[in-house]
């Protein structure tokens, strides 16, 4: 018979959020884990059959965190932009998990125009309420999309790596002028992302 658990998956993955949160996933050890909990880590193997099972799921639970904050973005009236900034807050309030989610070198690359669907399950609902918001076409709607996005990236890699931060005000004022070029080039005609 199994040794009884002493803490459930749920514990422990929390444990495991807290530790990222401090200094990132390279401190999640059975052994920090353990300690986090005020146990050993043997009780971490009677729930989980590896290491890297528990980091699995310490990124699907800083991916919902995550998805609160898109959850959020999406329920204001201008859903794009606010979205956007909801992109960059998380980078502000959760650095090491914006990092985790984001910033971890992966084993394949995709292509740029494939990348949101390789990062972020939001993908489709953020498109949907471009489409519905600005009255645009798929094509026309993912390039928006993808021109705000890597702008949107910049900042909150720049603020999650402390390279630099931003106030509110500045950021949504630098958000609006990039996002009013590329819906004015759009509109117009002008493409100049072909290759993406």
């Amino acid at each position: 018979m199994p040794p009884r658990a002493k803490f459930t998956r749920e514990e422990i993955v929390d444990a495991g959020l807290r530790i990222v949160r401090r200094r990132g996933i390279g401190g999640v050890t059975a052994r920090e884990l353990g300690a986090e909990l005020g146990s050993s880590a043997r009780p971490v193997f009677t729930v989980f059959q590896s290491m890297e099972e528990v980091q699995a799921e310490i990124v699907k639970a800083a991916r919902e965190v995550y998805n609160g904050s898109v959850k959020r973005g999406l329920e204001q009236d201008m859903a794009f932009r606010s979205v956007g900034m909801e992109y960059i807050r998380f980078a502000q309030r959760e650095p090491q998990l914006f990092r985790l989610l984001f910033m971890t070198e992966r084993e394949e690359m995709p292509d740029v125009k494939d990348v949101l669907f390789a990062i972020d399950d939001n993908h489709e609902e953020i498109l949907q309420s471009v489409r519905e918001q600005y009255g645009l076409s798929d094509e026309d709607a993912w390039t928006l999309y993808r021109h705000l996005w890597v702008y949107t990236h910049g900042i909150a890699a720049l603020c999650a790596t402390n390279v630099c931060s931003f106030e509110e005000k500045e950021t949504e004022k630098m958000m609006t002028e990039v996002f009013t070029g590329v819906l004015k080039n759009i509109k117009a005609g002008e493409r100049h992302d072909q290759s993406l």
